[in-house]
């Protein structure tokens, strides 16, 4: 009968600037072979800062999408279906085209 390996524990520090998280109303993500890019902005026009910076690398950034997309549902499940916000207009150069 073989025994059980002992489960490590790992213990997280959060650091002190951290604590109050920081707010973004936006996010631009971008990728390479070996790694996801998020960068989460705060925009208020017209202007805007990026507020946090993520680099990960594809199989963690599968996993939080499936901890987001299970999140999510969890949160509909106790508050009712969100309808996504529409996408912000389009900024024009000075000047408007036909459609």
């Amino acid at each position: 009968m073989s025994e059980q390996p002992a489960k490590k524990e790992v213990k997280i520090a959060f650091p002190e600037n951290l604590r109050g998280g920081v707010y973004a109303n936006n996010l631009f993500v971008a990728h390479t072979r070996e790694e996801f890019i998020l960068d989460f902005m705060m925009v208020m026009p017209p202007v805007g800062s990026v507020t946090a910076r993520v680099i990960t690398s594809p199989g963690h950034m599968k996993r939080m999408v499936s901890a987001l997309t299970e999140n999510m549902k969890k949160y509909e499940d106790k508050f009712g279906k969100l309808t996504e916000a529409a996408e912000p207009a389009k900024p024009t150069m000075g000047f408007h085209t036909p459609e």
